[in-house]
């Protein structure tokens, strides 16, 4: 009897399996693509093939006219600092009709069998109720409106960014160096202001021989993320492109300790800050879980353990962008404060690359003041463990 259950039971996993699997994310028809230029085919963000990612595609119409075309809404929510004061209209590919639709006026299944596109969690779209519920019946799932999906997005986003980032230093990168050096001229990232133009000129330029899809998005991940410096880089390949990429930050050792308060900083790696200083003629880093913790230590280095004149040396300082993730210089950044979003400490100052970004956090979740690094006093950090 025991056997026979186990044998149903597996074979109801076995089916649900294969019933995710049976729902196509592609284009089955000729696809929506409303961005301008050779570049339209690939996704503004990620660089990935958009009818390949069809049925999870999101789109923007700004108010100067330009359009922008998203693989996901997690991709949405990534340009969304960038984009949010210019936003016209959003629009979302209704998966059952595989028409682009207003966003705002569509169903989506949160969290169904099926997998998210750049995302742990999928957002499937509809433009009909009815549509929502016979894909929620066979998938599973919660049915919200945009603006709940758009939130989850967006708090999803630090986490999402992180596994993704993971993948691509497994696996992406590697692969896309090796063939960018084996099938490829030498190629200037700077003269390209996103991915998918990038993507397009080595198609449309020839700057490389004739590769598949997946070949060229290794290649374009590698030049737009490694060569082109758009996101931190791992320890190794700090190591290996010494001196070249000291504007990324790396990912921290497992052994790496906040020196204010003990704790291991890879646990919180989106809140993760860094001093740099020189210390016997080379570059040394202190990694610390947030910017409360690295700002308490930058006013009193000698607080939290014999660090000598260290101030006389720091080189650099690099917070992350809390939506981005990317490094930011310290002195350049704008920091929220007393908002409703905590860190591994509890109140922190939220470090943002751009100020409208900041304005747009500080708007969503109730912050108090926005600040320069020079307006950070040490009054103010030990006022936010109060």
């Amino acid at each position: 009897m025991k056997r026979l259950i186990a044998a149903l039971l597996l074979g109801i996993g076995l089916f649900v399996y294969a019933d995710a699997a049976a729902f196509g994310k592609m284009a089955t028809k000729k696809p929506e693509l409303i961005q301008q230029g050779p570049q339209k085919m690939w996704c503004s963000v990620c660089g990935m093939n958009l009818k390949m990612f069809y049925k999870t595609s999101h789109a923007v119409i700004l108010e100067d006219g330009t359009k922008k075309q998203y693989c996901s809404i997690r991709c949405l929510a990534a340009d969304w600092p960038n984009i949010s004061q210019k936003v016209k209209k959003i629009l979302v590919v209704d998966a059952a009709t595989e028409k682009l639709i207003d966003a705002k006026r569509a169903h989506y299944v949160v969290g169904s069998k099926v997998k998210g596109t750049m995302s742990m969690t999928s957002k499937i779209a509809f433009g009909s109720l009815e549509d929502a519920r016979d894909f929620q019946r066979k998938f599973g799932g919660k049915i919200v409106d945009f603006d709940e999906a758009f939130a989850m997005a967006r708090e999803s986003l630090a986490k999402d960014s992180m596994m993704i980032a993971k993948k691509k230093e497994k696996k992406m990168y590697p692969m896309g160096e090796r063939i960018y050096k084996k099938m490829c001229r030498p190629v200037d990232v700077s003269k390209y202001a996103r991915i998918n133009e990038l993507k397009a000129a080595i198609k449309t330029e020839k700057l490389c021989k004739p590769m598949k899809e997946k070949q060229l998005q290794a290649v374009a991940l590698y030049l737009w993320d490694i060569k082109g410096g758009h996101v931190p880089a791992s320890p190794e390949r700090t190591a290996k492109h010494h001196g070249k990429n000291e504007g990324n930050m790396p990912e921290v050792g497992r052994e790496e300790k906040c020196p204010v308060c003990g704790m291991f900083v890879y646990k919180h790696p989106k809140w993760a800050a860094f001093i740099y200083y020189e210390k016997n003629g080379r570059l040394a880093h202190l990694a610390f879980d947030g910017v409360k913790d690295m700002m308490k230590f930058y006013f009193n280095p000698g607080k939290w353990g014999d660090y000598g004149d260290i101030k006389k040396h720091i080189k650099k300082i690099v917070v992350r962008d809390y939506y981005t993730l990317k490094p930011v210089w310290a002195k350049e950044a704008w920091y929220v404060v007393g908002s409703d979003v905590y860190g591994p400490m509890g109140n922190e100052l939220i470090p943002f690359k751009e100020k409208k970004a900041a304005e747009n956090f500080m708007r969503d979740h109730h912050g108090k003041k926005l600040l320069r690094f020079d307006q950070i006093t040490q009054e103010l950090v030990y006022k936010l463990d109060e």
